[in-house]
């Protein structure tokens, strides 16, 4: 087994260090959700915890690791009996992001209950992960049922398993440590508040840090023993200070005063429910326990609040997760603590202080984690929280003018801000797909409703047994069936087929010419962009955002699951120049061909945003409409599904988006129709004049 990366190792995180540490002395304060950019060591440190856990005492031979003092009653291994325990090390369990719902909860050996007639349980990940470690690495990729199962068992400590004729519960009480990437899209808040706490991580800017970074990484992968050995007794400190403050835990005092001073923060930040009360309590009174004091303080409840607020305030969907820690400061300073009961001040250090100290058990207050050893440098305050995450880490600060002289562009001019935006209608691409599970268009998944059956490819994980017994029935003489009993043969398994619903890859091409850039129709058209980026963060889609304006048109964002990115990116959209409306259309067209390449599955919906005009050719030359309508059918013929935001405004009115509509075979809607309370025609279906090869979809009408 390959030696993991020792957790006092990990230079700087100290707010990472510290949540996860608190969740190893109270495993009841909910888990961690941790955030951050890739290479900030998120899993890094999550996999080195595990060793740091004590170990569990089991009983022998039961898959779902009951304790021998006090065996869960209703383990489908018991009833156990009274005996001496095994000890083992406290697992880590990895969750993958393509799991099925039969490897997180478990299910009923289908082929063996039909072949065999024995009705078999065979536990899931949930059942490996008891009291240990459950760890979820990119968990907002993790599809929405799984997330649901997982966080229900972690709220109630157990897994009921109803399905196919069996009926299971066993405990299922486990430490959860999701990580993710917000530039790969966001959890849904009711999900992000079942995670007890979350940590904001970015990569130091400090050169010293890095460097130690690169030193450490460097040597331990020349010399990963002799590395941990390098470590090992920083590591015996941590792990014995777990265990005294997991021994320290229930002799730890919330008084009223702190209590008081959770509700208040609770209801200063206005967090919805009751649950963001509960996790600062259970948070504080770890805080204190992992200082080895008995009394809950105020930099307890302040610490409390930095780690289990920012992600349950409330706040709109593109708004990054923070605290304002001014007010959180003025909210306690409201209301101070109760006197200590003649107990001896340790002296704490702060809790936002990187600085060494003791890692045993009176080693300071505020809950830091020790970063001492042999190699360690001088700590230093993590970057502020404002800027380890902001929505766009690529996007440019400040926008890129186009030459005046490319075809006698005019200047750009400054971004204008979105207008307020609105609940649109709902557009949808047409046919049945496969793609990645979402709310948008009709699809084939693992939920919804039965349409049909087929035969198993892989392992049978939804039994249609109606289509089971009728390919079996006819056989039953010839394989010399004599009792009541079905013979029913491997080869007679159906899996059901279910139809529900997809998420798509939704890219946004936006005209930002001088056409557009009336101040107040441009803020219309954001406004607009802005709606339809919400619908699509509530549908679990992907997005990708192209403008054109001047001479050429730019990719301004990559598609990416990030719909906040894209809120970002449109922000500080410049306006100007002329109209290279093709060179937008061409450039939909290259991404959308790279995008079938990377992910075949997920079907595109192309949002065009323009008033149809087109000024110029850019560099391929030629009549700039006749240009764009070459364009827009080469999209068409290639079964894209599309759709034109009418922009034009004014007395007259032209009419070209609806020719541009009809070039891309889809329709054209106006502004004001796009908005779902408006008593413009309703826009189900997106058309297409082509049917997409790749997905066979039919043409409906819109």
């Amino acid at each position: 087994m390959s030696t993991p990366y020792p957790f006092t190792a990990v230079v700087g995180q100290t707010d990472l260090r510290l949540a996860l540490l608190l969740n190893a002395v109270s495993p009841a304060v909910g888990g961690v959700l941790v955030r951050g950019e890739k290479g900030t060591a998120k899993s890094t440190a999550v996999r080195a915890l595990s060793a740091l856990l004590p170990h569990v005492d089991v009983v022998p031979g039961c898959r779902f690791s009951c304790a021998p003092a006090a065996p869960d009653p209703a383990c489908p291994d018991g009833p156990h009996e009274p005996g001496p325990g095994q000890d083992r090390p406290a697992r880590m369990v990895e969750l993958p992001v393509g799991a099925s719902e039969d490897r997180l909860v478990g299910a009923l050996d289908i082929e063996r209950a039909l072949a065999e007639g024995v009705k078999a349980f065979e536990p899931g990940l949930l059942a490996d992960a008891h009291r240990g470690i459950l760890y979820v690495d990119e968990v907002n990729l993790l599809h929405d049922h799984l997330i649901d199962l997982l966080l229900d068992a972690a709220a109630m400590g157990a897994s009921y398993v109803e399905r196919e004729g069996v009926s299971v519960r066993h405990a299922a009480r486990f430490l959860l440590v999701g990580t993710m990437n917000p530039e790969e899209g966001e959890l849904r808040p009711q999900l992000l508040d079942r995670f007890g706490l979350t940590v904001e991580v970015a990569a130091s800017r400090e050169p010293s840090q890095r460097v130690e970074v690169v030193r450490r990484r460097l040597a331990y992968e020349d010399d990963p023993a002799a590395f941990a050995h390098r470590w090992a007794g920083d590591e015996q400190d941590v792990r014995a200070r777990v265990v005294a403050a997991r021994a320290l835990l229930p002799k730890v005092r919330l008084g009223d005063a702190s209590l008081l001073q959770i509700a208040a923060t609770c209801a200063g930040f206005e967090v919805d429910g009751m649950r963001a009360d509960i996790v600062m309590a259970r948070t504080a009174t770890a805080l204190a326990a992992w200082a080895g004091r008995t009394d809950v303080r105020k930099e307890d409840v302040r610490q409390a609040a930095l780690l289990a607020l920012p992600h349950r305030r409330r706040r709109n969907p593109f708004d990054a997760p923070g605290l304002d820690e001014d007010k959180l400061d003025e909210i306690l300073d409201r209301f101070p603590d109760e006197e200590p009961d003649n107990e001896p001040d340790p002296e704490p250090e702060g809790p936002d202080d990187g600085g060494p100290q003791d890692g045993g058990p009176d080693g300071g207050g505020g809950g830091v984690p020790p970063q001492s050893g042999p190699d360690a440098p001088e700590p230093e305050a993590p970057e502020a929280q404002d800027d380890a995450t902001p929505p766009a880490p690529d996007a440019p600060q400040s926008p890129e003018p186009q030459p005046a002289s490319q075809e006698g562009a005019a200047p750009e001019q400054a971004a204008v801000r979105a207008a307020e935006p609105f609940r649109t209608k709902m557009l949808s691409v047409p046919g049945l797909g496969e793609g990645a599970s979402g709310r948008r268009s009709r699809a084939r998944t693992a939920h919804g409703r039965t349409t049909g059956a087929q035969r198993p490819r892989g392992h049978l994980t939804k039994l249609h047994l109606a289509a089971t017994v009728q390919a079996a029935a006819p056989h039953q003489k010839a394989r010399g069936r004599s009792g009541r009993g079905l013979v029913v043969r491997k080869d007679d398994l159906r899996q059901a087929t279910r139809e529900g619903r997809e998420g798509n890859l939704v890219l946004f091409v936006v005209d930002a010419s001088g056409s557009m850039a009336a101040r107040q129709r441009m803020g219309a058209v954001k406004g607009a962009v802005l709606s339809l980026l919400l619908d699509a963060y509530q549908r679990r889609d992907k997005v990708g955002l192209i403008t054109f304006r001047g001479a050429a048109a730019e990719l301004a964002l990559p598609p990416t699951s990030s719909v906040d990115a894209a809120a970002a990116r449109l922000e500080r959209l410049p306006t100007g120049g002329r109209t290279p409306l093709a060179a937008g259309l061409l450039k939909a067209h290259e991404v959308l061909r790279i995008e079938r390449l990377r992910d075949p599955s997920r079907r595109p919906l192309l949002v065009v945003v323009t008033d149809g005009r087109a000024t110029s050719a850019g560099s391929v030359g030629g009549d700039p409409r006749e240009l764009a309508g070459r364009s827009a059918r080469l999209l068409q013929a290639e079964g894209v599904a599309s759709v034109v935001v009418d922009c034009e405004s004014g007395p007259v009115r032209l009419g070209l988006a609806g020719v541009l509509a009809a070039d891309l075979g889809g329709p054209a809607v106006t502004l004001d129709g796009l908005r779902a309370d408006s008593l413009a025609g309703l826009v189900k279906n997106v058309r297409t004049a082509v049917a997409s090869p790749s997905h066979h979809t039919t043409r409906r009408a819109a």
